[in-house]
């Protein structure tokens, strides 16, 4: 399965806010039920009170912000799978995968800015950003395959998605 290619423009420039899954007035931890995995980090900075829970802990400025940052949100993940909340695991573990990303985009692109507004979002030149991001990502890429590697989350997520969505 070969690369895939960065889209022509951002989407959300198109975002369907009413086809979107997630509800920032719903409180998942009381409605889990409501909760869907979705694809890759959707939902991340609207499901509450896990949004609040775990995006207070998420910093990747440098690699030893991202060491501390990713090792706490980590520990919140393991502490969501110990009381069997699927929610919160998978949010941490989303946590964690868009320190990932995000870091990469900003060790990518100078600024973390990948289309041009000014030009009809056009791609912008990749290797612009910043090294120590890529070292910051790197730390992210271990806790969440960590995260993502869990026996027990793995367990619950397969049962998620086969009950709920």
């Amino acid at each position: 399965m070969g690369k895939r290619r960065p889209k022509e423009t951002p989407s959300y420039l198109n975002f369907d806010e009413e086809a979107y899954s997630w509800k920032p007035d719903v409180d998942y931890k009381k409605y889990p039920e409501l909760y869907r995995v979705g694809r890759g980090e959707q939902g991340v900075l609207i499901c509450e009170p896990y949004k609040s829970e775990i995006g207070q802990f998420w910093r990747f400025k440098t690699e030893a912000i991202a060491e501390e940052s990713s090792s706490k949100i980590y520990d919140l993940f393991l502490g969501y799978v110990n009381k069997q909340d699927f929610v919160g695991a998978d949010m941490a573990r989303k946590y964690l995968q868009m320190g990932f990303t995000r870091a990469r985009r900003y060790a990518n692109y100078r600024g973390g800015k990948k289309y041009d507004k000014e030009n009809e979002y056009q791609l912008l030149e990749r290797g612009t950003g910043q090294k120590e991001k890529a070292e910051a990502a790197e730390v992210f890429y271990v806790k969440w395959k960590l995260a993502e590697s869990n026996e027990i989350y793995a367990q619950m997520k397969q049962y998620w998605k086969k009950r709920i969505g």
